[in-house]
Parts: C-alpha cells; structure tokens; sequence
C-alpha cells in the first residue's frame, strides 16, 4: 500500500484519525441509477457481469469517475461466491437471488464446500487492474455476512419473514451452527482473494440481520461474524460491519470486531455513537430516500448528519443503505461537493 494511499482520508477515518474532510461513498453507487452503468450492462445478465473483469473494473471506477467519492467498492454482488462454489443460483430482474435447490438439512449444508481462490480468478484479475488505476483511491472488497447468506439458501430466494431460516434457528441448531461454520469459511475465504489482490479495505453485508433479536444474534450469529473479522486481522485493513434495520445491534456489531460499524438511516449518529461506544468509527447514514427530494431538504439532512457524526470517534459520511435506482446522479455528485466542502470548513 503506497503511503498516499495509506494517508486517504476514508483510511484515515476507518482507523479515527484526524482528517481533511469526512470521506464520503455510497453503498450502491456502481449501478442503476448511472446511465453508464445501464449502457455497459445492456442485456448481460449480474452474475455474468460479476464474473467478467473488464466490466467489474468499468462499472466499479464509474462513480468514481462521476462523483469524486473517496473510496471505490467492489462491483459484484454477495451471492457470487456461493454460486462460484456451485450452488445453483441466478439473479432474478424484479426478485433478487433464486435457489433452485433450498438448503434444509444436512445432506444440503454437506454441498458448500469451501471457496479457493481458483473459483474467482476474475476477482483476483479485476481487483488487481482497479487498485492499479485507483492509485490513491482506496478499494473496498465485500462479502455477504453468514446470515444473510444462509437466509437466502434455506428459504430459497428474498423472504419478508424469514420464516425457514428461523425455524431452523431455533429448532434445528444442529443444522443452524452446520451451515454458520461453512459459510463463515466461504466468506472469510472471499474477502481474503480480495485483499490478497489488493483491496485496501473489507466490508461484511449483512443485510437482513436487524429480523433477529439482541439474544439470538449473540447465540446464534455474533460467533460467526467474530470468527470472520478475526480470520481477517492479520492482513492490518479496516473492517466494516453493515446490516440493515440494526438500531438494536448497533452494540453487538461493533462487539462482535469492526472497526467501523455502519449504521442504517433509524438512528441518529451521536446515538449510534453512544450505542457503540468507544474504539469504533461510525458509517452512514443519510436516509437514501432523501436523494429523491429538492436540493435545499438533502443538504439540511445531509448537514445533520454531519453535525450528528462529529461525535463519533471517525466517521465516514454514505447512506443509510444502497443507492435507490430512481436517484438522480447529479444530486450524489452534488451531495459528495457539499460533504467535502462543509466538513473542510
């Protein structure tokens, strides 16, 4: 890592150190709402798009290139290392990942073997070329959180309950801790190619989390995601923890090993702060909704989050969650001027 690149503000920041600005990127800021990105696209389907390098590197360097955002995520999407293992999946337009074949008993967890770098060559080639022409600009690597992996396994697709993935949990803890031990090792596994290849920080999805209770994640998910960020220490990155609907997480997830908890748009971030406690830096978290508004509400909102984030012992300025596709890209573009600019004040 070249020491301009070390010295980034969005390094700076994950690490709580002071900073010229508060950094700023957008979860899903490499997608629908860019024409570019609807042009390259075209008809090629995600998870071909997700396995062909020149594309991840075009669609990724995108918002860079638009926005002048401080760090660059990873184009891929969390269901890529399990369908690179095998499993039988596609991404459905209008529905979200697909299972053909639900995981719900033994002989189905036996399938996820674990991942090898071999299996996403085009990772290692894709993260190699976009770290090269970043230059100073930081890479963020990611991978699916083990939850919200195995819901989407066991149910079969998206699910608004999260009916099987609970019943499982609670009836079949055998079966529950089985199939958390095999995807924590595919998603360690995961983000380690990417920081292998040069990714200058890593963050862990886990998207449908906040539909269990403080007591169930301590039991039933925080050993997976200690065991995850623990099996990354080593390589001396930043380490990020996301998932949506989390307010009464927000403690456990930064318990559980980031050094950066990223917090959803429900709760304020000097509460989020307070919640956390000490040691942490802060992500987020303006509600992505607000980008639909006029000018003059995003940069009121947008100013209390920054004001809000001042508590935080760092803090990295995106949304509450992904990038709406009806989202204007001038106002992102617009909104990362504003952010720079009244941070550096």
């Amino acid at each position: 890592m070249t020491p301009e690149l070390v010295d980034s503000p969005f390094l700076r920041a994950c690490r709580r150190q002071p900073v010229p600005h508060t950094p700023v990127w957008f979860m899903r800021q490499a997608g629908r709402s860019l024409p570019e990105y609807r042009a390259v696209r075209g008809t090629v389907p995600m998870l071909t798009a997700c396995a062909t390098p020149d594309l991840i590197v075009e669609i990724t360097m995108q918002p860079v290139r638009r926005y002048g955002v401080d760090a660059a995520i990873f184009f891929s999407d969390i269901v890529v290392p399990l369908r690179a293992i095998g499993i039988d999946l596609d991404i459905v337009p209008g529905v979200g990942p697909v299972v053909a074949e639900p995981i719900r008993d033994a002989e189905g967890i036996a399938r996820l073997r674990p991942i090898e770098p071999g299996d996403v060559s085009y990772v290692t080639e894709a993260v190699r070329a976009l770290t090269a022409e970043l230059g100073a600009t930081p890479l963020i690597g990611f991978a699916g959180a083990p939850f919200t992996l195995a819901s989407y396994l066991i149910e079969g697709g998206p699910s608004k309950n999260h009916d099987h993935t609970k019943a499982m949990m609670y009836g079949r803890p055998d079966l529950w801790h089985a199939l958390m031990e095999r995807l924590t090792g595919i998603t360690v596994g995961f983000l380690r190619v990417q920081a292998d290849a040069g990714a200058s920080a890593v963050q862990l999805f886990d998207s449908w989390v906040g539909a269990v209770a403080p007591d169930d994640y301590r039991e039933f998910v925080m050993p997976y995601t200690t065991r995850i960020f623990e099996g990354l220490a080593d390589l001396g990155i930043p380490r990020i923890h996301f998932g949506v609907g989390t307010g009464e997480l927000l403690g456990l997830l930064g318990e559980a090993g980031a050094d950066v908890v990223g917090v959803d748009w429900r709760v304020p971030l000097d509460e989020a702060a307070r919640r956390v406690g000490p040691g942490r830096a802060l992500q987020g978290n303006l509600d992505p909704a607000t980008l639909l508004a006029p000018w003059e509400v995003v940069e009121h909102r947008a100013a209390d989050v920054l004001r809000r984030g001042a508590k935080a012992e760092g803090h990295v300025f995106n949304l509450g969650h992904g990038v709406l596709p009806s989202t204007d890209p001038d106002q992102l573009a617009r909104l990362t001027d504003f952010v720079h600019e009244t941070s550096a004040r």
